[in-house]
């Protein structure tokens, strides 16, 4: 019997092994060396309100937040988002047991994960899925299961049958995401209280990740699932600043929940960062505290972009799925013809994007297990400035059309 040696076995981590560099890497360096407009990651490319810039600045001088911070965050903070969550949703929470503040939303989803679930455990996931997401539930052990949104007139929607034959005796938890990213679905009501009433029925734990709770474009609005009945007591939701105050590198998100889930995330984030932005946690008190004409002028603004961009995109040939939520736009390449959709391969397409049109998208059958669920669709970035999107959506047009 032969054993393998240090030198023989792989550097990285089994679990690991299949991830590998993040697409967003390969693409932002094609978006550099090709000099083209980078639609591919999602951040914007102008900062938010001068007035919680120069809050972070202020805190800054003033030292708070310099030194380490409280482990749960930041008192301010965390009754800031207390009153959030009251003011917007009716959603009570005890900022001093039941709000963690996190190194964004990354962070938290990895600290919920490790911490509420364990090797042999299932987690679903609704796939196509923020890519963390895959690489957080195997670092746990756990084994993830994806239930696929699926075009359907117009938009990706969620199989209820199918989520509800997924789940087995082994599952732990539901991870949703709502608004989605990448196919910019809202889950409805109707489909929140299905998911509600599955995860009462089979005793399961819910991680929600919300960070584009300010990016729905239509009347109705954010819908949290710890609002409906029976999922305050096993739902930890997961929200961030960066999405909605255009500040993505300040890395400030949170988790409200229980007491008792709260600790539990709590135990396994405290030996990820431990604590982390500091002044910019006393920023995110004062972004949350902004009037509604924020929130307002933001979602119309995006809306408005949204809008340009589709259009655009339209008018080059691709089937475009008009997004209700987020800030992406997926489309179906496959209508551009079989040689310009490099035969409705999204990785191949988005490799030869930059050259072909000077623009940078995202494949999204990397945000799949079932990659060939995902091949002929493309994610595009509208968190831009107008300008930028007038330009990328000339160029897409010049580029697929005689």
């Amino acid at each position: 019997m032969t054993t393998m040696t240090s030198s023989e076995r792989p550097f990285l981590n089994r679990r690991l092994a299949e991830f590998g560099t993040t697409i967003f890497a390969e693409m932002s360096a094609l978006a550099v060396t090709t000099g083209s407009i980078n639609l591919g990651q999602g951040f914007p490319d102008t900062d938010g309100p001068q007035e919680i810039r120069e809050a972070a600045v202020r805190a800054l001088r003033d030292g708070r937040g310099n030194q380490y911070p409280p482990g749960p965050g930041v008192p301010e903070l965390r009754t800031a988002i207390t009153a959030h969550q009251e003011r917007r949703y009716g959603l009570s929470y005890d900022p001093d047991r039941e709000v963690l503040v996190t190194a964004g939303a990354t962070e938290a989803i990895a600290a919920a994960l490790l911490a509420l679930v364990e090797p042999g455990d299932e987690v679903i996931a609704l796939e196509p899925y923020y890519d963390s997401y895959a690489a957080c539930i195997a670092m746990a052990g756990a084994a993830r299961v994806p239930v696929t949104l699926r075009p359907h007139e117009g938009a990706f929607r969620l199989d209820l049958d199918e989520l509800r034959a997924a789940v087995t005796p082994r599952t732990r938890l539901l991870l949703i995401n709502t608004p989605h990213n990448p196919t910019g679905t809202v889950l409805t009501r109707d489909e929140l209280t299905e998911i509600a009433r599955l995860a009462v029925e089979r005793d399961l734990l819910v991680v929600t990740d919300e960070v584009y709770e300010h990016l729905v474009f239509d009347d109705a609005g954010h819908l949290p699932l710890a609002s409906f009945p029976g999922m305050r007591e096993r739902t930890v939701s997961i929200g961030s600043a960066g999405k909605t105050f255009s500040f993505t590198g300040w890395k400030v998100g949170w988790v409200t929940s229980t007491p008792e889930l709260v600790s539990a995330v709590r135990s396994a984030k405290q030996f990820l960062t431990y604590v982390a932005s500091g002044p910019f946690q006393y920023a995110v008190a004062e972004a949350l505290a902004l009037p509604d004409s924020y929130f307002e002028a933001f979602r119309a603004d995006m809306r408005a972009k949204r809008d340009l961009l589709a259009t655009g995109l339209k008018e080059a040939g691709f089937e475009v799925f008009t997004p209700s939520g987020t800030y992406f736009v997926t489309t179906d390449i496959r209508p551009l013809g079989a040689e310009l959709s490099e035969g409705g391969d999204g990785f191949a397409f988005c490799r030869a994007l930059p050259e072909r049109a000077g623009v940078v998208a995202i494949p999204n059958a990397v945000f799949y297990d079932h990659r060939e669920e995902g091949a002929p669709f493309v994610r595009f970035a509208f968190c831009k400035r107008t300008s930028v999107l007038e330009e990328a959506a000339e160029r897409l047009r010049k580029a697929f059309t005689h």
